[in-house]
């Protein structure tokens, strides 16, 4: 698997404080199968995205758990006037390996009309946007064609791991398996935040996308999509979207 969505680094923000709880991170992603993670920090009014300091921390984890975890750096890219302002100076920073996909996080009090002009200009300047956990917004799960619009547009979707487990509780899990059904969701990711409360822990979830909805989009939403895009790829999976009363499709493959 590979997750493009984990504040995995030490000291940036409400992640891990230390790089030991760092390191017991990574050696839970290894132990789940995890081949690749992206450490995305936060970047907003609260938390500063030091770029230079982001990549000497990524090189002392990497030095330190070695060649069995492969780390890159992105951000968790939050949409508001300032951060706005310096994408539009240096983007590659803020993108996952810096390879054009760029996660975005809304405000859960206020998404303004404005936002779709804003993601098609980010689309314009040759980013690839995709929306974060919306299924943990209770704007977008309530104008739930919001997000379709979005996608429609171009938009990508990233959905957590925990929620589709129930760990976000059962709207949002609800939510998910839905959007997930109506070919919303492009990648499932961790958003791990620590060892205790926010861990990194994809596997279950994965066993629940196989046995929802078959191999082929376990596979694609954990395996193939995020890898495409932590290469800086077309996503070789882009659902058709299906409308919400549609049955969901379930596939099943049997190996000798």
């Amino acid at each position: 698997m590979v997750d493009l969505h984990c504040h995995i680094l030490p000291g940036l923000d409400d992640g891990p404080k230390t790089i030991e709880e760092s390191i017991a991170m990574a050696e839970s992603a290894i132990a789940e199968g995890v081949t690749r993670i992206v450490a995305t920090p936060h970047s907003s009014r609260r938390y500063f995205f030091d770029f230079a300091l982001v990549r000497r921390l990524r090189d002392e984890l990497q030095s330190r758990i070695g060649n069995k975890l492969e780390l890159a750096t992105g951000c968790d890219f939050h949409l508001d006037p300032e951060n706005l302002k310096s994408l539009r100076q240096d983007s590659s920073i803020y993108c996952i390996n810096q390879n054009g996909y760029l996660l975005v996080e809304f405000n859960e009090i206020s998404i303004p009309p404005a936002m779709d002009q804003t993601l098609h200009e980010i689309q314009l300047a040759g980013m690839r946007p995709i929306v974060t956990h919306p299924e943990r917004n209770r704007i977008l799960r309530a104008h739930p064609e919001r997000l379709k619009k979005w996608v429609q547009q171009g938009c990508f979707v990233q959905v957590t791991g925990a929620s589709l487990t129930g760990g976000f509780g059962p709207v949002s899990q609800k939510d998910t398996l839905r959007w997930i059904r109506e070919g919303l969701v492009h990648f499932v990711a961790s958003d791990a935040h620590n060892t205790r409360s926010r861990p990194l822990r994809l596997q279950p979830a994965y066993d629940v996308v196989l046995d929802q909805f078959g191999q082929e989009k376990a596979r694609a939403l954990f395996l193939d999509n995020p890898l495409a895009a932590f290469e800086g790829r077309d996503l070789p999976h882009v659902p058709e979207l299906q409308d919400e009363s549609s049955p969901p499709r379930k596939k099943r493959f049997f190996f000798f």
